[in-house]
């Protein structure tokens, strides 16, 4: 083999390697190879602190709302969100799925800053509770402000009779993205003020992501309103996640002396 042989297949296996290593970001952001929710395992949540430090932090999410302990207010006023219908991808993450908008669905309005609505995912059990009770199921809706500051709305859900009208809608690609992680489908246009909230009723308080990197200074907005989601739909999202993350609930964080509002107009 000559020299100009040789040259040719280090290169090309340069720019294999090469191509290879920047494809890298691009993939699916999902950190469930590096997490589990099995309170025995090595990267159980007892554990996330010895890998992300922010997991051992004091301003730590989810928490318990006790509500003999909030301050009751009604200076935060209205919650002020202003969603509007663009198109969204449906994506199973393995450790859970998330719905993601891919156009500008608006915003929400925290004391003058605006945060972008970027997605919504789903934790059964609920990663909140109420005076110590957790309910079947809570969506969070992720926003993100211009310099990266993350503000969140929980909703609570318990299982009757009544459906969730957007998971009602994302039936069909629930059941075909089952069981596939990293797999995503085209949804088409999702108004997100499908979402009913209760704009005059909540919990605010300062927490963190609920999963690693477990990211503190979050604005967590709790809509005091609980809604209602069907068994079916719960277990079809519990069927979509990979096997060990059916149940993708974060334990309670301790509060720290952290202040939380009631608000109530």
């Amino acid at each position: 083999m000559n020299m100009a042989t040789i040259i040719k297949i280090f290169f090309f296996s340069f720019l294999f390697l090469s191509s290879a290593f920047l494809a890298r970001p691009q993939e699916v952001d999902d950190a469930s190879d590096e997490f589990s929710y099995d309170e025995n395992a090595k990267n159980g949540p007892a554990n996330w602190g010895k890998i992300w430090r922010n997991c051992n932090g004091n301003l730590q999410s989810p928490i318990d709302l006790v509500n003999k302990r909030v301050e009751v207010v009604s200076n935060l006023g209205i919650l002020q969100i202003y969603y509007k219908p663009s198109n969204a991808t449906l994506l199973n993450r393995g450790h859970n799925m998330v719905l993601r908008w891919d156009g500008d669905a608006g915003y929400l309005k925290i004391n003058e800053t605006q945060y972008q609505l970027q997605q919504v995912h789903w934790h059964t059990p609920s990663e909140h509770s109420i005076d110590g009770k957790r309910f079947d199921m809570e969506a969070h809706l992720v926003h993100m402000s211009s310099d990266g500051k993350i503000a969140v709305i929980g909703i609570l859900y318990k299982i009757g009779l009544l459906p969730d009208n957007l998971l009602t809608i994302l039936e069909g690609g629930l059941i075909a993205l089952a069981d596939r992680k990293g797999a995503e489908r085209a949804i088409g246009i999702i108004d997100p003020n499908i979402i009913k909230l209760d704009d005059n009723i909540y919990y605010r308080y300062i927490g963190s992501l609920t999963t690693p990197p477990c990211t503190e200074g979050v604005v967590w907005t709790i809509d005091g309103k609980v809604n209602s989601v069907t068994g079916r739909q719960i277990k079809l999202l519990q069927d979509a996640a990979v096997l060990g993350f059916e149940f993708n609930a974060r334990p309670i964080q301790l509060l720290n002396g952290r202040s939380i509002k009631f608000n109530k107009l």
